[in-house]
């Protein structure tokens, strides 16, 4: 039998009712690519159902549109043409378009020194729709990196110095390779700074007419404002030019909140964005955590 010829029951006019926000598909399996490297993604694909006398719409159109998107560099030109189809192919239906991508970006990094590198992944979704009201699209990422903790370090200096205080009470003069021994062990590091494994979550609303999707730039500015990204293939050499980029740039989550905002107003292509940086405390069973915005349509709770 043709296909012209098969029961359509979605097509067919039903009784007046409410208008459907959204309609669609959740969890589509979609092979996506960004900076070159492909990904295993997920897609949630859906259009506004406003014809009043319309039972559905066609789904099988919206999943066989997202083809447009397997094996091609994410751009929020292809994400506005994919948009611009689903529309089209529902013309007369829907006003609205909808379309939800997620996956993990995995992304070569260098070592900090030594000639090594390896693979980070990190977890993006990018969300677009397509309304009377224009196009609009916006890329949420998480990026993980380390924070020492200014206070700890501060004590555990003061430490430091009354062990030095304690070991040397007797001296009036103290030769030089003496105190460097000193220094170098297990006494005159009396106390570390406690450190954790944190996290920034992005959430960035894009200028319309940018035509990339700037997710390695984001990467690559937030990472370098932080200075203490987390690493994948080290040395001995890397891990002490951990230690002192740690050193170097202690932080609260507040200072780290402060450092993503200043950064993100100037990335280019980014039109506004919500931040949010948890620090999970080593000290503490509980999070640490700052947010902040700019140009964000939605308020932060007062």
């Amino acid at each position: 039998m043709s296909e012209d010829r098969l029961a359509d029951i979605a097509g067919q006019a039903t009784a007046a009712a409410p208008r459907l926000a959204w309609v669609g598909m959740e969890g589509i399996d979609l092979p996506l690519q960004v900076a070159g490297q492909p990904m295993a993604g997920t897609a949630d694909a859906g259009v506004s159902l406003d014809a009043p006398g319309a039972r559905g719409i066609h789904m099988s159109r919206l999943y066989l549109a997202l083809e447009r998107l397997a094996g091609q560099d994410l751009s929020l030109m292809r994400l506005r043409e994919v948009l611009t189809h689903f529309l089209d192919s529902h013309h007369g239906l829907a006003r609205r378009a909808f379309l939800d991508l997620e996956g993990e970006a995995l992304l070569r990094r260098p070592a900090l020194v030594s000639p090594l590198a390896g693979w980070k992944a990190y977890p993006l979704a990018v969300r677009s729709c397509l309304t009377p009201e224009g196009f609009e699209a916006r890329l949420e990422l998480a990026i993980g990196y380390s924070s020492t903790c200014p206070c700890s370090a501060a004590l555990a200096r003061q430490l430091i110095q009354q062990r030095f205080d304690d070991d040397f009470a007797e001296e009036a003069a103290i030769e030089r390779e003496s105190l460097r021994d000193w220094l170098g062990s297990e006494r005159g590091i009396a106390a570390t700074p406690h450190s954790q494994r944190s996290q920034a979550h992005l959430q960035l609303r894009l200028d319309p007419d940018t035509q990339t999707l700037p997710v390695v730039e984001v990467i690559d500015r937030v990472e370098a404002a932080l200075g203490t990204a987390l690493q994948t293939a080290v040395k001995r050499v890397d891990e002490q030019a951990f230690a002192l980029a740690n050193g170097q740039n202690l932080m609260f989550c507040e200072d780290a909140a402060r450092r993503l905002n200043r950064v993100l107003r100037e990335q280019p292509g980014v039109a506004g964005f919500r931040l949010r940086v948890v620090h999970a405390e080593s000290l503490h069973a509980h999070d640490a955590v700052a947010r902040s915005q700019w140009n964000w349509p939605e308020a932060e709770p007062t």
